[in-house]
């Protein structure tokens, strides 16, 4: 921990200069030491969980959780070159992204046979294919993927208007009920694949956005908007409204901590502006909410997409220092690495031992997430 100074001062007193320097000169090397510790531990437990995936996890097809699809083997394509981007060539990485060829689609999509997650899918597998697309490699594969996700987009061609609380979203697959999970990982997909701020599907993505965070703005035309007015985001406004954290007696949506870090990062992506009220709101809540200790509002269910989920959008927002609502300052990154190295199981996985519901009791899922959220810590 640095070191703290406390300065008793007289009235119209200021503190001399000598000593303020001396401060800093002090605590200096004790944030340089904090530091160079936190690196260390993080580089050990990356290691550590990389490891896992690669001698214990890996099914002799080369998928990770096969039965689940291909969405948990591409996250933990993506968990260990987004980490370790020289392991490309890495038989591990190699035979899993074999599997993943298997479960691409002449539609464009990449996803199991009869799956109804086949947006999740899709999405997450967009990463593994650019990560590992070397000399265009898979170039048609991600072409492929654009035209599908974009195609299962709630919008004109489903026969609706702007003005329909699903217009702009994504569900899991044959355009079930759209939310905002499913959606926030089209954004992502389609910034990846190459589309800007002001795409046609990004900015139709951003109306539904707008409408899962609990604010009263001119973006939001929800009855759900004015109910709790917090700042946050929950689930769906969509086919009368659901939040995974209850609701309110009055009828209002919970928000909860997972749901808006991903609002927050997908209005990044859509390029609204820090100075947004859309923006400054979720980062309220935010603040008013830090916990590395659960999910806020969920407590330990879906834990790890939370950690996974809190990373990657304060890594967007390019948030290095965030200050909470009592004014205590949390350099967030070395908090995470303390937490996930501890939470690590001696073989090098993470589970869920808590709450296993979302899959959270799948090893190879949550080490990918706990992997995915380090990434996010150097």
């Amino acid at each position: 921990m640095p070191l703290r100074f406390t300065f008793l001062l007289r009235p119209h007193r200021a503190v001399p200069l000598a000593a303020l320097v001396l401060a800093a000169v002090v605590a200096a090397p004790q944030r340089a030491a904090a530091q160079q510790a936190s690196s260390a531990q993080l580089d050990a437990t990356v290691l550590q969980g990389i490891a896992y995936l690669g001698n214990k996890a890996q099914a002799d097809d080369g998928s990770f959780s096969g039965q689940a699809g291909p969405a948990v083997t591409a996250l933990c394509v993506s968990a260990i070159l987004k980490n370790r981007p020289q392991a490309i060539s890495d038989p591990v990485v190699r035979k899993a992204m074999d599997y993943l060829e298997k479960h691409r689609h002449s539609d464009g999509g990449i996803y199991a046979p009869g799956s109804k997650h086949r947006n999740y899918e899709t999405a997450v597998a967009v990463t593994a294919f650019r990560l590992t697309n070397q000399d265009g490699k898979y170039d048609e594969t991600l072409a492929g993927a654009d035209r599908f996700l974009r195609g299962l987009q709630w919008d004109e061609g489903e026969g609706i208007e702007p003005s329909d609380t699903a217009y702009g979203g994504a569900g899991y697959g044959s355009h079930n009920r759209p939310d905002l999970s499913n959606t926030s990982f089209m954004i992502e997909a389609l910034r990846e694949l190459g589309a800007d701020e002001d795409d046609p599907a990004i900015q139709k993505a951003l109306i539904f956005v707008s409408r899962t965070q609990n604010l009263e703005s001119p973006a939001n035309d929800t009855p759900f908007a004015a109910l709790i007015d917090d700042g946050g985001f929950y689930y769906t406004p969509a086919a009368g409204g659901q939040s995974q954290a209850n609701q309110t007696a009055n009828g209002g949506l919970r928000s909860y901590g997972s749901m808006t870090y991903a609002g927050l990062k997908s209005l990044i992506y859509a390029g609204v502006e820090k100075d947004d009220p859309r923006v400054k709101a979720a980062m309220d809540f935010i603040r008013a909410h830090y916990s590395l200790e659960s999910n806020p509002g969920m407590g330990a269910a879906g834990l790890y997409y939370y950690y996974h989920t809190f990373a990657k959008a304060l890594d967007v927002a390019e948030v290095e220092t965030l200050k909470d609502a009592e004014g205590q300052a949390h350099d967030w990154k070395q908090e995470l690495t303390a937490v996930l190295a501890e939470k690590q199981q001696p073989d090098g996985s993470w589970v869920n031992e808590e709450n296993k519901r979302w899959m959270e009791g799948d090893a190879s899922l949550v080490t990918a997430y706990a992997l995915l959220a380090l990434s996010y810590c150097k």
